[in-house]
């Protein structure tokens, strides 16, 4: 089997200088934010909106520093189940893993207010600048998964699957890789392709797009992924990522409306 070949000949650890040791999980969270810095520029370029390079650079580390400390919240919030409180210390040992997209998503957007803000740019048309090329981001996070070797699937014999070091001597869905293509390269690529239409569309269209896609996709394949084990399912038959994507669902469909009731232009700076 091509993957379940490919995965084996992987090594989490990219290099290591001495005591220093670089994983990929870490360089896709560097890859992803440098990327999405860059394009999420050419987008605002494109639309002509009167956004600096220093802009841009004071944005993304805001939203950085809101996912970093957002995704680990999220984390401990939602999928901790008692184990931080016992000892919360641990909720700073970032090398154990544990990060949350919708805790990353929601500290996203409050480190992005937080410089929008005090920089008089524009909240709205910058959610829709992030949500263009937030994919980007998720695309190298869920790859990084597939290498980890961590939230595979469940079983499975179809030709694609992986027998996962950590999932027992069973093949399995590769659930990292199907999110890395739908929430990944086919969000990006749909989401940059309306972002070419000028004068661009109106404020809350990306957003709103994105949220959607996003909730419906995580919420479908969670059907095939293993939930966390020390929260199993909820009420019997639910995930917990499923729960958490029904309001971004109904969040991104009213953004989307509200959008095309508005009709409010992108700009840059305001005041």
């Amino acid at each position: 089997m091509f993957l379940d070949d490919l995965y084996h000949s992987l090594d989490p650890v990219a290099f290591s200088l001495g005591p220093l040791t670089v994983r990929w999980y870490g360089l896709a969270y560097l890859a992803g934010f440098v990327l999405c810095g860059i394009l999420l520029y050419r987008i605002a370029r494109r639309w002509k909106l009167d956004l600096t390079s220093d802009d841009v650079l004071n944005v993304m580390t805001g939203i950085c520093l809101g996912i970093i400390v957002g995704g680990r919240l999220g984390y401990v919030l939602f999928y901790g189940a008692g184990y931080y409180l016992a000892d919360p210390l641990r909720i700073f040992a970032f090398n154990e893993g544990g990060m949350s997209f919708h805790g990353g998503l929601l500290g996203a957007v409050v480190g992005g207010v937080i410089v929008c803000k005090r920089t008089g740019i524009s909240v709205a048309t910058m959610c829709d600048l992030g949500a263009c090329v937030a994919p980007l981001g998720l695309f190298f996070g869920r790859l990084a998964n597939f290498v980890n070797g961590e939230l595979w699937g469940k079983e499975c014999d179809l030709p694609w699957g992986v027998m996962f070091e950590t999932g027992g001597n069973v093949y399995r869905h590769p659930s990292q890789l199907y999110e890395a293509v739908l929430e990944g390269i086919l969000l990006l690529a749909v989401l940059l392709l309306l972002s070419r239409k000028m004068p661009p569309r109106p404020q809350g269209t990306f957003m709103g797009l994105f949220l959607t896609w996003y909730g419906l996709c995580r919420f479908l394949i969670e059907f095939v992924r293993v939930p966390d084990a020390q929260l199993g399912y909820l009420f019997g038959f639910v995930t917990m990522g499923q729960l958490l994507s029904l309001p971004l669902i109904a969040l991104g469909v009213w953004l989307l409306v509200r959008a095309t009731k508005n009709k409010a232009p992108q700009v840059g700076h305001i005041g």
